[in-house]
């Protein structure tokens, strides 16, 4: 399986990482992390989805919305990478999945110690915190034309 945070690195450094993590089984339905929670691993996926959603008032109810979904490959958790530390959305899978937790403090330590990986991943990780920009720029353009079009009504 090819990892998004991994690209660009040997297969010999791909193991080193790999080694560090811990392979989890996420039931249906079941919650990785939520919304403000501490930011102590990130997850590889490696079968299955993950549900990125933000949590709402909606009507004057709680309605957790969705803003995307990740697949195998992908990225989810990366603020555990990210001062303050705090994870930014809740992540459920919908179906069971299958993840790869990598601890931060591990992955500090293995950065430390093989810079160059350290470094082709803190660029791979650009591009993942790139996309989700990306992402939420484009869902506030179109929120942001929405109540331009109300007011002009």
């Amino acid at each position: 399986m090819t990892h998004e945070l991994l690209n660009g690195l040997s297969s010999a450094e791909v193991e080193g990482v790999l080694a560090l993590g811990t392979r989890l089984i996420v039931p249906a339905g079941t919650s990785l992390f939520r919304l403000g929670s501490p930011a102590d691993r990130l997850f590889l996926t490696e079968r299955g989805r993950i549900r990125l959603t933000l949590p709402m008032q909606v009507r004057g109810h709680e309605e957790d919305i969705l803003v995307e979904e990740r697949s195998p490959g992908q990225t989810v958790g990366w603020s555990a990478l990210i001062p303050p530390y705090r994870f930014t959305l809740t992540a459920t899978a919908p179906l069971e999945t299958e993840v790869i937790a990598l601890p931060r403090e591990s992955l500090r330590e293995h950065f430390a110690a093989h810079p160059a990986v350290g470094y082709k991943i803190a660029l791979n990780l650009a591009v993942v915190i790139g996309h989700r920009l990306q992402l939420f720029q484009t869902m506030w353009v179109r929120e942001m034309q929405r109540a331009v079009e109300v007011r002009s009504a």
